[in-house]
């Protein structure tokens, strides 16, 4: 292509100023050779007998939790981690003794299932983990045979310390590499850093000159030999120390020449580096630290519940022993009750001799009895639920983003209840509430302003109020035909197709759009089947500023080594011509000076210093004479601020001949300083040169807000959730993308105040920083003492913002004061970092079904999900409790041993799994229509204290009533022709029968949705138990022992049994029924409200909503709902809208 071979003449460091700077030796290549500075790189010789013995790192890299070797032992160590499991455990070995109550395969057998379902998944999910190393190992990348200068693909993981590379444009980089040279010939390079950093804006780095110049082709890799010594790996991505060793020749590097692993080669053909840090040596996994055990709030609480429960069981078992103990003593003597122990013949459990042993191997006994208080089967449960709710969010059609084609992707399960929990969002605005895809929309030039576009901003606001969308000047005429252009979005026929020569202030225009031909390091290319000419830019708006020019009549189609050209329309004939301008000097934009400028010579010889800044910095930089437009084009920034567009200014100045020499001279000279204070000094002299401009005029680009953003915002504002952004842009631009409310009361902390500016510029650098942080500290005490000032003194409705700028912010966040920031923002609705640079830049409105729909459903599941377990597990617990304490607490078991070990495993566990997946206490279309449905997460009141105890309490009374109408109803009755009366098996079976019926249909209250899994897996549960028992009870007695027939001969025939079954599942179930019906009806949960109106049918009743939403408004939220309400407000009509709903709500009730 014709622009690949015009960029490979470009020699780019020569006329930038910043970024391809001088690597310069620092304080720090004194310690190379020292600790931590001890690495040495021979470079195209890997295989020399004096690199291998330093035997570093190789480059294959491994993400997985576990190897072949290590998956068995290190997975059932984190599975005994958790104390219910190594509980288990315990009870198990303790099953193997005479101690146990039941025999030892049903105790270890259960135990085995879970713990290896546990492992199972661990598995599969280190699978995944195992076929993403092995994708990214198995990459190819060209590299260097070693002394024939012929390139060769090989595998990632085969790279080596001191290989040569080739890599290709966008292409990552597959080891942290030494840039040698690139297809531009003094060895710039564009980088792509979205990987390691989140930005998207490309990176300028640059090979040092002594191996640019000589290294051009494969074939001059052949001879050439180098070595580096440079620091030992670590993680810092933003520095790196070395020299390399050329010939006789010593040269500092610096992270300029270093291209790290996984970035990505952008705008530029190819380059060539040496690989320097391999594998697990490199930065970025340097970085990525082993994952850490994360574990959701209720999760943490759920131990709590644990430990109570255990305290309980030994508590329990402890209380027994102690009546045990007595009972046996008092077997002494003759006086013997328990005559059916045989006392007399009795070994140590039961010897009335030895009835303190007695006792304490009760207590043993017990421990592993009561073990069924705890869920065994609760944390496996868990895992499997959460797996399934990330994979129904993963295939919810409506988080798909179909213009990448990306579904959602829930890359953990951990938190998925976290989701339906979160208090605050943080988020950068840039790429995230935007999609960093800039259009050229509207411009001020001579004070007057030219577009009449409507940006996403302005049709969002205009949408909700009401009105159709904005429209400009309504004099000006749009000419909409023709192609939609890529990052060119204006409208206006005054200036468009070569109409602005006949504007009154034309020469402004003339020089405002060579601004934009001219002023950038954007680099063409042509398309040679079309003649079209495309741009290769550092960001998004700088390639819309040059396409802008060029629709506007000054196009940018040739960049040289020494200037560019652009074809232009001449003020004075009319005529399109070329012109050239040389470029002499460029002065980048970063973060930290927030402008551009460049210094050209044009045709007629004059010097011209071409500049755009940032409002803020611009303004001060100007010329007395130079600001004649200043106070019109401030107006118009700040009307574009409210409609949401980015903004720069533009401005220029002539510069003299001799101020320009002593200027270069200057320059020269501090890129050529070896001290430490050159970085100052070029900062220096350039701030110098840029000054006494002439303003002509500004720009607005708009980043489009992401579809949905402003919906987004403003449902998550009525959920009561905090958002804090992080901006670059002005404060106006957070205020109408829906982040403020124009009545909120900011509290501003800025460092703009006449002090601190006389101060700055008077160049006293240790003054001025203790004088803004003094500044600093009194703005937060002061915006501290706002919000905890009483009702009297403020309006009930009133809302705070924060809103605070990126100096500021870095003294906010020093030690001392970082905890009085976070003070002072988490009692704002809002917080807006402005003019910051963000050093870390989701698709945002997919947040509002993530979090609203997704987020709730999978709290309220997991909440109800553990509750129900403590519920039936207290249920099954406490009937064994009551029948030893029957039984005087002689340790016998109420059930078979097999009943006892199913109970958690096949005959409760699969409707409580299908709980966690597919119960929804709300749909998604209300949890859209009542946002602060989401604040029962927030405060998490589902998983409280109170409602666990309450399920608790539930399972208590359900235990009593099954244990109690059993007993009493087996007193009197005979279950065969023989006169048999009820023994252990028979009272067993019958509680046993009761306990699943109960659990299950308690569940069938709790849930509310059903589906027809739910419908198969709770009478399926019950259908098991009674196929269960006949299956078991055929067996031979030797192996079903008092289990054996005893369903088909003596339960199922008996009436009674069935009649008793019944009564208990009335009585234990009717508590549970009674609570719910009144908390529905007089303490209705705000889900219960909306479960009415479900119910009710008066979802569509717009009064009777809106007095169930009113609860979802509150004053301190942000978004437009918010600004609706307050309006009402301030209008008067929201008291006569609350009695119009109090009225109808009164005669729905009559």
């Amino acid at each position: 292509m014709a622009g690949g071979r015009i960029r490979r003449r470009l020699h780019l460091n020569n006329i930038y100023a910043f970024t391809c700077r001088k690597s310069t030796f620092q304080e720090d290549h004194s310690q190379i050779g020292g600790p931590g500075f001890s690495r040495v790189v021979y470079c195209n010789e890997p295989n020399s007998p004096t690199a291998e013995r330093r035997s570093y790192a190789g480059n294959y890299v491994r993400s997985t939790k576990y190897s072949p070797a290590s998956f068995v032992p290190k997975s059932l160590f984190e599975q005994f981690r958790r104390v219910a499991n190594f509980y288990f455990l315990v009870t198990g070995i303790l099953s193997l003794t005479p101690l146990s109550p039941y025999g030892a395969v049903s105790a270890l057998l259960p135990l085995g299932f879970v713990i290896a379902a546990s492992m199972v998944k661990e598995g599969i999910e280190d699978w995944g983990r195992k076929r993403q190393d092995i994708e990214v190992n198995n990459r190819r990348v060209k590299v260097h045979g070693g002394d024939d200068g012929i390139f060769r693909e090989e595998e990632w993981r085969e790279l080596r310390v001191g290989d040569i590379v080739r890599v290709e444009k966008d292409e990552f980089f597959p080891a942290d590499l030494l840039l040698l040279s690139s297809s531009y010939e003094d060895s710039v390079c564009y980088v792509e850093t979205m990987n390691l950093d989140g930005e998207t804006n490309l990176k300028v780095k640059q090979g040092l000159e002594a191996t640019s110049s000589r290294l051009h082709e494969d074939s001059d890799f052949k001879e050439f030999k180098a070595v580096v010594r440079c620091e030992d790996p670590n993680a810092d991505l933003y520095t790196f120390v070395g020299t390399l060793h050329l010939e006789e020749q010593r040269l500092p590097l610096s992270v300029q020449q270093l291209l790290l692993r996984d970035s990505k080669l952008r705008n530029t053909e190819y380059v060539y580096g040496a690989v320097v840090f391999t594998g697990h040596d490199t930065k970025v996994i340097q970085n990525s630290t082993d994952p850490p055990s994360k574990r959701s709030r209720i999760e943490r609480k759920m131990d709590k519940i644990i430990y109570m429960m255990f305290s309980i069981v030994f508590l329990m078992s402890f209380i027994g022993s102690i009546i045990f103990g007595i009972e046996t003593r008092e077997d002494r003597g003759g006086k013997t009750e328990r005559w059916y122990l045989k006392p007399d013949n009795a070994e140590i459990f039961f010897d009335p001799e030895r009835a303190l042993m007695a006792a304490i191997y009760h207590f043993l006994t017990a421990v592993m009895l009561y073990s069924y208080f705890i869920p065994i089967s609760l944390y496996v449960s868990i895992e499997i639920v959460k797996v399934l709710q990330s994979i129904f969010i993963n295939n919810d059609i409506l988080m798909y983003y179909e213009e990448t084609d990306k579904p959602a992707h829930a890359r953990t399960s951990n938190l998925n209840e976290e989701l339906g929990m979160v208090d605050t969002v943080l988020s950068d605005k840039t790429g995230t509430l935007t999609c960093n895809s800039m259009e050229f929309i509207k411009c001020s030039v001579a004070g007057t302003g030219y577009g009449r576009g409507v940006t996403e901003v302005e049709r969002s606001m205009a949408m909700r109020s009401g009105g159709s969308a904005l429209v400009d000047d309504l004099n000006v005429v749009a000419d909409r035909s023709g192609p939609k252009i890529k990052g060119f979005n204006f409208q206006d026929e005054r200036v468009m197709k070569g109409n602005w020569v006949k504007q009154r202030e034309a020469a402004v225009l003339q020089k405002f759009f060579r601004v934009l031909a001219v002023c950038h390091t954007a680099i063409p290319e042509r398309d040679e089947a079309t003649g079209a000419i495309s741009y290769e830019a550092e960001s998004p708006d700088e390639a819309a500023f040059v396409v802008a020019a060029r629709e506007l009549g000054f196009e940018f189609f040739s960049r040289t080594q020494n200037g560019i050209s652009i074809r232009e329309l001449d003020l004075a004939t009319g005529q399109r011509v070329e012109r050239e301008y040389r470029i002499l000097n460029v002065l980048e934009f970063n973060s930290a000076r927030k402008r551009m400028s460049v210094i050209v010579r044009d045709e007629d010889g004059k010097l011209l210093l071409l500049s755009k800044e940032a409002d803020n910095v611009m303004f001060e930089r100007l010329a007395k004479d130079g600001c004649k437009f200043e106070e019109k084009t401030r107006e118009h920034v700040n009307e574009y601020a409210d409609a949401g567009l980015r903004t720069l200014i533009l401005a220029y100045r002539e510069v003299d001949e001799e101020e320009y020499v002593e200027f270069s001279k200057n320059f020269n000279e501090a890129k050529s300083s070896v001290t430490e204070d050159r970085e100052s000094l070029i900062d220096e002299i350039t701030d110098q040169m840029e000054r006494d401009l002439i303003l002509l005029g500004a720009t607005a680009v708009e980043d489009k807000l992401q579809n949905g953003v402003p919906d987004c915002i403003d449902k998550l504002a009525q959920a009561g959730i905090k958002i804090w952004v992080l901006t670059g842009d002005k404060m106006e631009t957070a205020i109408n993308i829906g982040l403020l409310r124009q009545e909120m009361k900011q509290i501003i902390i800025n460092l703009e105040t006449p002090h601190i500016k006389a101060l700055e510029k008077a160049g006293e650098k240790d003054v001025t920083e203790q004088a803004s942080r003094e500044s600093v500290v009194k703005q937060m005490e002061e915006g501290k003492a706002l919000i905890t000032r009483g009702p009297s003194d403020t309006d009930s409705h009133e809302a705070f913002a924060l809103i605070i700028d990126g100096k500021s912010l870095t003294y906010a966040l020093e030690d001392d004061f970082k905890n009085k920031f976070l003070d002072l923002a988490t009692g704002c609705a809002s917080v807006i970092c402005c003019r910051s640079s963000p050093k870390q830049k989701a698709l945002f409105r997919y947040l509002e079904r993530l979090l609203l729909v997704h987020g709730h459903w999978c709290y309220s599941r997991i909440s109800s999900m553990i509750c129900y377990f403590f519920y039936k597990n207290i249920t099954f617990g406490v009937t064994l409790f009551l029948y030893e304490a029957y039984t005087s607490f002689s340790a016998q078991p109420a059930y078979n041993d097999w009943f006892l070990s199913l109970f958690n495993v096949f005959f409760s566990s699969l409707p409580v799994i299908a709980l966690g997946v597919f119960d929804q206490d709300v749909s998604a279309r209300f949890c859209y229509k009542f946002p602060l449905l989401y604040q029962e997460g927030v405060q998490n009141l589902l998983f409280s204290w109170k409602r666990i105890i309450g399920w608790m309490f539930n399972g208590l009374i359900s235990a009593l009533a099954i244990f109690f109408i059993c007993k009493q109803s087996q007193e009197h009755q005979l279950y065969n022709p023989n006169g048999k009366t009820a023994g252990r098996e028979i009272l067993g079976g019958t509680m046993y029968t009761c306990v699943v019926w109960v659990v299950n249909l308690q569940m069938v209250l709790a849930i509310s949705y059903f589906t027809w899994v739910q419908h198969i897996v709770i009478w399926g549960s019950v259908a098991l138990w009674y196929i269960f028992l006949m299956i078991y009870g055929a067996i031979t007695p030797t192996f079903s022992t008092d289990a054996y027939k005893v369903f088909l001969e003596a339960l199922a025939p008996a009436p009674s049994y069935w009649l008793t079954t019944l009564l208990v599942m009335i009585f234990a179930l009717i508590p549970y029924f009674v609570f719910k019906s009144v908390q529905m009806r007089y303490f209705p949960g705000y889900h219960q409200m909306i479960q009415w109106i479900r119910h009710e049918g008066q979802s569509n009743d717009p009064e009777f909503v809106e007095m169930v939403r009113q609860r979802s408004i509150r004053a301190t939220t942000v978004g437009s709902t918010a600004r609706r309400a307050a309006s009402v407000r301030r209008s008067g009509r929201f008291h006569d809208q609350l009695n119009k709903n109090t009225i109808a709500i009164s005669r729905e009730e009559k």
